[in-house]
């Protein structure tokens, strides 16, 4: 499956690890990311030179293009928010992770689009079992 991955960039990168454990896990399992550069360490000096415009349209591209989109949202993003409208607008399925006990934001818990669901997950292990089961219930 083409799986676009969003996290934050600017916003804090606290939980880089995690995004990473969960890009690699989606790798492994043979999907094709083409997010996974977000993942890294690196993304922050690449995003510092690339042009807005250049970024906006890569990712609004890469969205229309991607089956199904993953979301960990445990940082607040308006990059990560606008990448989930645009995906549910678009009729596609999207998973929304956030580390236990992290308050989110209630335009996303709050959304009943049956396209989307909202997991809390305990450890990076967690995460990546949801979205295994999320992408197989999407393949049904």
């Amino acid at each position: 499956m083409n799986v676009y991955f969003a996290c934050s960039i600017t916003g804090g990168r606290d939980d880089q690890v995690v995004y990473k454990y969960i890009v690699d896990a989606l790798l492994d399992d043979d999907h094709h990311v083409p997010t996974a550069l977000l993942a890294t360490s690196e993304v922050i000096k690449l995003e510092e030179i690339i042009d807005p415009v250049e970024v906006y349209q890569r990712d609004v591209d890469w969205i229309e293009a991607c089956d199904l989109l993953v979301a960990e949202i445990s940082t607040p993003s308006h990059g990560v928010g606008y990448e989930i409208g645009h995906a549910l607008g678009l009729g596609k399925p999207v998973l929304c992770l956030h580390r236990r006990g992290i308050k989110v934001s209630k335009m996303i818990s709050g959304n009943q689009d049956p396209n989307m669901d909202v997991l809390a997950y305990d450890t990076p292990d967690d995460a990546v079992h949801m979205v295994r089961a999320f992408i197989e219930k999407v393949i049904v």
